[in-house]
């Protein structure tokens, strides 16, 4: 599954969609896959299952309404395992986008797709609670744009089923940053100094 390269139109600004979704993929091929921080995340990326969707929502209202269409098309595509919901003009702040996603849980609520969908969350500058915002624990969630990860439950709890201790896996990649040099999260997180809203 190939994304085309799209453009939108936003308050006057040309969007390329595809900037985001190059950006996403570095993201989930040298940090996330690369650093190991998900070990279910590289079988769907290496066969193509995993679809990259640039929003231009420009209100919360809208968001919620693209992740009820992307969670119908995941209904109607069992092909795809899993969608990155990319945010292109929303949440530069993360605690908006922490607050944002209780209603996003409504929605999933709303429309029975509790134990089908699950959602992660993914931002810039994602933040742990009782964290303070440098702390490096936080890096193992920081992607180049705010982020909603669509998962599928059944596949997630396969997955967790033949993987040895799998609770241990946050804590384990939280130990893995604390580790790093500052100089190795410069040079592993350059995506974040460089990243244009």
């Amino acid at each position: 599954m190939q994304p085309e390269q799209c453009w939108f139109i936003c308050e006057n600004t040309i969007v390329d969609s595809s900037r985001y979704i190059a950006s996403t993929k570095s993201w989930l091929k040298n940090i996330v896959i690369g650093l190991s921080l998900c070990p279910f995340a590289r079988e769907p990326h290496e066969n193509n299952r995993i679809r990259f969707v640039v929003s231009r929502c420009l209100s919360e209202e809208e968001l919620i309404d693209e992740l009820v269409k992307e969670c119908e098309y995941l209904d109607k595509h069992s092909e795809v395992e899993t969608t990155l919901l990319i945010c292109s003009q929303l949440f530069e702040n993360f605690f908006d986008f922490n607050d944002f996603l209780y209603w996003a849980e409504q929605a999933l609520d709303q429309h029975h797709w509790r134990g089908i969908y699950q959602l992660a969350s993914f931002h810039p500058e994602y933040q742990f609670a009782d964290t303070h915002k440098e702390d490096q624990s936080n890096y193992t969630n920081r992607s180049p744009f705010p982020t909603l990860h669509i998962l599928r439950e059944d596949s997630l709890s396969e997955a967790i089923e033949g993987f040895p201790n799998p609770e241990k896996i946050p804590e384990d990649n939280i130990a893995k940053l604390q580790l790093m040099s500052p100089e190795k999260i410069k040079r592993y997180f350059s995506y974040l100094l460089t990243r244009q809203f």
